[in-house]
């Protein structure tokens, strides 16, 4: 049962007649439910034409069909309705003039039977999926074309068409496709899931549809970055909302052509959402660089700590790539221990996402096979989650440990100034050797705490606890006075820094774990 109210009697009669399919049809007529639309073709062709056969009902508050309609419906020289029945018969029905094919030939079992075919060879690991279409912007032309006839004949009977109340051409389809692909997955199809179908419509036939509103509607259009046409559909929306009736008409009158071929399907592809991992790295080699170390194409270290933390996430995940960051980084040279560092990992596309809190600790082992690097508390998180690794950046803070040396010889009371000293206020210039990748400015920093361990003569081992974001080598070196105070003007000598590790970063994040 159609369920087609009888005010749209004389919009379904215009439109079947005119070469639109019954679902579209339906579409116009604002049936606003799944059902209908989910009939047999040939069982939808017949249910349209009994409707609009004549007698077959009075007219509602006495109304009347127009005096041509008989005519249209019974008219034997090649009116539409008669090529629908024909077609119908012969299993190929006439390529709708709305749709462009979409609702008759690519929502049928041939059509699932490909995309389940897709998905099953693609190898992904999901529990449900969303379904998402992509339209050619001539669709949107044709269905206003359509929607501004039927608006005119509804003013005939002082009645309106709101375009708003027209079911959209992407929720009838889905409407129609989500059971059988669902059936066919043994999964359901919903609103918002983290694994997605996508399936890209072309109809090459139609492409010149559009081009009249880039005359009369220039201001909507311009070129844009990745982009293959400037008919996008925004674009195109704003354009049919701004374009004056009678222009439009003029440049595409009713009925729209009706298309020789079907749209295609161009593209289909299956995507997961990104999977998020989070844990903390230890670094003890100070010969390896946080991330990849290429410069001018050419490689100066054999591996990074990315690389072999991010290898075998790729691996397990079956990911197509990643995102790495971390909360702050260390110089190549600088080991980080105690806690470590907290990173997470972005895992783009991955194709296997089920994994159980075993699961990721034997991964976190086959990291750990590694002599240069740890990671501790490895774990999935949610992407709202890693902002708060960002969060308070220039807030928290980082304690150090570094072997000074110093020109002139220690003495008690050199090492008793700097552990005395609490708070010391430094003003940093970007250091000249990141001048190459960050803005030139003087940053205040906050050394919150140092203490001191005499070594011999000419070393000493400086421990601090320090604000977020203080080069620690320049303050001890002063970078030729670009750093005030450093190490070198308190003690009143020269002084440089041999080692340097971390000992901690102040970030009570990802949650630790227990082992």
């Amino acid at each position: 049962m159609l369920l087609i109210e009888e005010k749209y009697r004389t919009v379904a009669e215009i439109l079947f007649s005119s070469g639109t399919c019954p679902r579209c049809v339906l579409r116009l007529c604002c049936v606003g439910f799944p059902t209908p639309y989910r009939l047999p073709y040939k069982d939808l062709m017949e249910e349209l034409r009994k409707f609009l056969t004549p007698g077959d009902e009075g007219e509602a508050d006495g109304d009347k069909a127009p005096p041509n309609k008989k005519a249209r419906l019974d008219d034997s020289d090649g009116c539409p309705a008669e090529e629908a029945q024909s077609a119908e018969t012969s299993g190929a029905p006439k390529t709708c003039n709305l749709c462009l094919g979409i609702l008759q030939h690519l929502s049928d079992a041939e059509f699932v039977k490909k995309t389940f075919h897709k998905v099953q060879s693609a190898g992904y690991e999901f529990k449900d999926f969303v379904f998402s279409v992509s339209l050619p912007a001539q669709l949107l032309v044709r269905e206003h074309c359509a929607w501004l006839q039927a608006q005119q004949e509804m003013r005939k009977y002082d009645r309106v068409l709101d375009k708003g109340d027209i079911i959209q051409l992407k929720e009838a389809y889905k409407w129609i496709i989500h059971p059988l692909i669902s059936d066919e997955l043994g999964v359901q199809a919903v609103g918002k899931s983290a694994f997605e179908v996508g399936v890209v419509f072309c109809h090459q036939e139609t492409d010149e549809d559009c081009n009249f509103l880039a005359t009369v509607c220039k201001d909507c259009f311009k070129p844009a970055k990745n982009k293959h046409s400037i008919f996008t559909r925004m674009a195109v929306v704003k354009a049919l909302e701004k374009i004056k009736e009678n222009d439009f008409s003029r440049h595409l009158p009713w009925p729209p052509s009706s298309p020789k071929t079907t749209c295609e399907v161009v593209d289909m592809q299956c995507n997961h959402a990104s999977v998020f991992v989070a844990g903390r790295y230890n670094k003890f080699s100070r010969n390896l660089p946080q991330t990849p170390w290429v410069i001018d194409g050419e490689r100066k270290m054999e591996s990074s700590v990315e690389e072999l933390i991010t290898d075998r996430l790729m691996e397990v995940f079956k990911a197509d790539s990643f995102n790495f960051s971390s909360s702050g980084r260390e110089d190549v040279d600088v080991r980080t221990l105690g806690r470590g560092r907290p990173f997470a990992v972005e895992i783009l596309n991955p194709h296997k996402v089920q994994f159980n809190k075993q699961d990721m600790k034997d991964l976190q082992e086959k990291i750990n096979n590694s002599d240069k690097i740890k990671v501790r508390d490895l774990q999935i998180v949610t992407r709202e989650a890693v902002a708060h690794m960002k969060e308070g950046e220039e807030e928290k803070t980082k304690c150090y440990s570094a072997l000074i040396w110093t020109e002139k010889n220690i003495k008690k009371e050199d090492l008793d100034l700097l552990d005395n000293v609490k708070e010391l206020k430094l003003v940093q210039k970007t250091p000249l050797r990141v001048l190459h990748r960050r803005p030139l400015a003087s940053r205040i920093r906050l050394v919150h705490t140092m203490n001191t361990e005499y070594v011999d003569e000419h070393h000493f081992r400086l421990y601090l606890k320090t604000q977020a974001g203080t080069y620690i080598k320049e303050f001890v070196h002063s970078d030729f006075g670009r750093t005030v105070p450093n190490i070198g003007s308190l003690m009143k000598t020269t002084a440089d820094i041999s080692e340097l590790d971390v000992e901690s970063v102040d970030v009570d994040w990802p949650p630790a774990l227990d082992d």
